[in-house]
């Protein structure tokens, strides 16, 4: 078995939409960044990377390639999902957390959840998202930006 940790940030803006875990929830600000800026599933790909010693999403998806301007993150895991399936690996379990004030990410957890699962090709009950504010402290706390860590544990296929 492998394990590997995954991290992202990103600012808010509201010109953004607030894409996350693979689906759009409402809010009044959005995610910014080069791709569609969906943290959970850019930290959860980091997190697979990060497990078979491939190095980060950087490297597979370098903001500097227009070829990834705005691509849907659900690509991403799912193109970190082939290359652990080509090392022989597939997820055991997932946890991750959320860190933002608003909107509450709760509510939006089951369907996370069940898009993650489909993507990764796990049962939900395999898939862990938990979400916490940062207590209104720091970027986070003032509503500047988003954190997203995860952890994943693959087994040999």
């Amino acid at each position: 078995m492998r394990v590997g940790f995954g991290f992202d940030v990103h600012q808010l803006s509201e010109e953004r939409d607030f894409i996350l875990g693979g689906i759009q929830i409402p809010a009044d600000k959005g995610i910014l960044g080069h791709s569609d800026a969906d943290v959970l599933l850019h930290a959860i790909a980091d997190a697979i990377l990060g497990a078979l010693a491939l190095g980060d999403i950087g490297i597979h998806f370098p903001d500097t390639s227009s070829d990834n301007k705005g691509i849907d993150s659900k690509l991403i895991l799912a193109k970190c999902i082939s290359l652990a399936a080509e090392k022989g690996y597939k997820i055991s379990n997932l946890d991750s957390t959320v860190v933002c004030e608003k909107p509450k990410i709760m509510p939006y957890a089951q369907a996370m959840r069940a898009c993650i699962a489909e993507i990764c090709k796990v049962s939900i009950d395999e898939i862990s998202i938990k979400a916490t504010t940062n207590e209104k402290l720091g970027f986070i706390g003032r509503e500047e930006g988003i954190v997203a860590y995860a952890v994943v544990m693959l087994v040999k296929q």
